[in-house]
Parts: structure tokens; C-alpha cells; sequence
């Protein structure tokens, strides 16, 4: 367990000695930082809920050809563990693959936002600990998401949706994010609502439709039930509705602003959906963590009084200290993460 708070505690520490090591310099503490991470959710060991699955798809791929891993569902996830398989290496060769796309669009994405430190701090109890560590697939499709919504928040609307194809050759459920860019547009946008739409539909075409019966069976029919589902929603319901509220405040720029309006939108969507659906909403509402990273560090904007700021910064670490506290004693599945090993020093 001090393993993860040493993940937390890291960037809390360069909020606390130094606010403006952000975007502006401390280039070097952001490439320590990020290898580190890349590190620990890479070379985990016998860690994560699904770990047995990915040994599984692991072993698979050893006896795929080239075509049977580029027809298959999520492609990009099968090629990489193809590709380790082929040159003799372990499933950890493909977590550090995964752990290294997500890392770089997370640190891309908070260096974006006008406290980097605090971002990333807010994405270290869920997203690094819990979905990095336990939904790889995912995670790699996230860490693309993250690429594409930064070239959004610069009007780069065709680089956002090449981002979002590529993270759904991870997970295949990354294309239902691709709609946003046209919502977001300001400009050209009946142009790009016709083009993102056919791009939409070729995606799904490619990713989904196959296996669109399938999934609708087994996380809507089957009505699984998604441990703490409910709560993740509401983490990102709750910074989605402060900037509904407070966005005249938070100095957000005006070409952004229509973007994060419909993905907190979305977010507060989710929240009816998880009582009918639990594991889809979750599934889904885990591309909007961003929302959580984006308000939270910014949250502080709303006053101009120094000593104001400070308290909401703090009060923030200390939400999200009492997040990763309460899920690491009383997650349903937290034991699947404890304790923390890391090859080669698993016993």
C-alpha cells in the first residue's frame, strides 16, 4: 500500500514546493516523473483485476498470424502483444507499451491546463492506480483520448479523431468519443458534423458492429453490476456540474469552452445511465475522467485572493487523498492490487 501513496505523494509534492514547475519549465521533473510512472504501472506483477484475462490474450497471441491479429477485434492491442510474443518477451513488455501511451497523453494533457501538478495528482487514485493497473486496454485507448483532446482544445479537429481511431484499435470502445469533435466545433460546422459523422460511421462499422450484439448482451441484457460503478460517475458528475455552474469564472478559453460544456454534459448523462446499466456507464464514463482534471485544475480561478486559492488547492489533494484511502481499505477488489510487486523482484 505505500507504494501507492508514493505514486501520490509525488505530485503533490511539486504542488506544494513549486506551483509555476508546471508547463512554463521543470521539463525534467515531467520526463522524471512520467518514466517513473510508466514504471510502476508497466512492470506491475500478479496486479490488477484482470490480470489473469491479459495472460490469457498473451498466450493467444503467440499462435496468431500477422493477418488473424489485424482482422481481430482491438487490432493495435494484439499487435503489440504479437510483437512481444514474436521477439520472446512477457506480458510486461506490453504493459510498459500501454503504461507508455497513456503516461505520455496524461502528462501532455495536464501540461495543457494551468496547473499541471494538480491534474496529475487528481488522475492518480483512479485512473493511473485503478485503470491503468487494471483495464489495459483501455488505459492505451485513454492515453490516446488524451492526445486528441488537447489538439481539440486547439481547433485541430482532424488530429483529435485520428487520435480517438487509433486508441480504439486498443478498445474498440474509444469511437464513441469521435461525435465530440463535431459538438465542439466553432467553426466550419456543418462541414465537420458531415465529415466526423461519416468518419463516425466507418468506425463503427470497423470496430464495433461485430461484436455491437455481443457487448449490448453482456453489459445490458446481463445487467453485470459494476463495483463503485455509481460512485466513478459521480466523480465526474460533480466537477462536470461546477463548471456548468462556474465556467464564467474558471477563465476558460472561449474555444474550449463549448468542448468541456458537452463533455460535462455527458458526464452529468451518465449519471441516470449507471442505474440502468452499470458496467456500460462505467465503461464509458471512464473517457470522461478527464473532466475531473480538467475542473479540479482550474477550480481554483474562481477568486483572485491568494490565500483562497491555496485552500482550494489543498482541499483538493485532500479529496483525492481520501479517494485512493477509502478505495484502498474498502474497494471490493482492492486486494487484487495488494500488495503492489514489480518484475523482476516478484517473488
Amino acid at each position: 500500500m505505500i507504494f501507492y501513496w508514493v505514486i501520490f505523494l509525488l505530485p503533490a509534492f511539486f504542488i506544494l514546493i513549486d506551483r509555476k514547475v508546471g508547463r512554463k519549465g521543470g521539463g525534467v521533473f515531467w520526463v522524471f516523473i512520467g518514466a517513473f510512472f510508466v514504471l510502476a504501472v508497466g512492470l506491475r506483477h500478479q496486479v490488477g483485476g484482470d490480470w489473469p484475462h491479459y495472460l490469457e490474450h498473451f498466450e493467444r497471441a503467440k499462435y496468431l498470424n500477422f493477418l488473424d491479429v489485424l482482422g481481430g477485434g482491438d487490432p493495435g492491442y494484439y499487435l503489440v502483444n504479437f510483437v512481444s510474443a514474436k521477439i520472446g518477451a512477457s506480458i510486461h513488455l506490453v504493459n510498459l507499451v500501454c503504461a507508455f501511451i497513456l503516461v505520455v497523453g496524461v502528462c501532455r494533457f495536464c501540461r495543457a491546463q494551468p496547473e499541471p501538478w494538480l491534474a496529475l495528482l487528481v488522475a492518480v487514485p483512479y485512473l493511473i492506480i485503478v485503470v491503468a493497473m487494471g483495464y489495459t486496454r483501455q488505459s492505451a485507448a485513454l492515453g490516446f483520448v488524451f492526445l486528441g483532446l488537447v489538439s481539440l482544445q486547439f481547433k485541430q479537429v482532424r488530429h483529435f479523431a485520428f487520435w480517438v481511431i487509433l486508441g480504439a484499435t486498443f478498445h474498440k470502445s474509444a469511437v464513441l468519443l469521435l461525435p465530440v469533435a463535431a459538438l465542439a466545433a466553432s467553426r466550419k460546422r456543418i462541414w465537420n458534423m458531415v465529415w466526423i459523422a461519416v468518419t463516425t460511421l466507418m468506425a463503427f462499422y470497423l470496430f464495433l458492429l461485430e461484436s455491437a450484439s455481443h457487448l449490448w448482451q453482456n453489459y445490458v441484457v446481463a445487467d453485470y453490476d459494476s463495483q463503485g460503478g455509481v460512485v466513478r460517475v459521480f466523480m465526474n458528475a460533480v466537477p462536470a456540474f461546477i463548471f456548468l455552474c462556474l465556467r464564467s469564472y474558471l477563465h476558460v478559453p472561449e474555444e474550449e469552452k463549448r468542448l468541456w460544456t458537452w463533455m460535462c454534459i455527458f458526464a452529468i448523462a451518465c449519471v441516470p445511465l449507471v442505474f440502468l446499466s452499470s458496467t456500460a456507464t462505467d465503461r464509458v464514463a471512464l473517457y470522461l475522467i478527464p473532466v475531473q482534471m480538467y475542473v479540479f485544475s482550474r477550480l481554483h480561478l474562481v477568486t483572485a485572493d491568494r490565500y483562497l486559492r491555496a485552500c482550494i488547492v489543498v482541499a483538493i489533494i485532500l479529496y483525492y487523498a481520501l479517494v485512493q484511502l477509502v478505495w484502498l481499505l474498502f474497494a471490493t477488489h482492492a486486494h487484487l492490487w495488494l500488495p503492489y510487486q514489480m518484475y523482476p523482484f516478484a517473488s
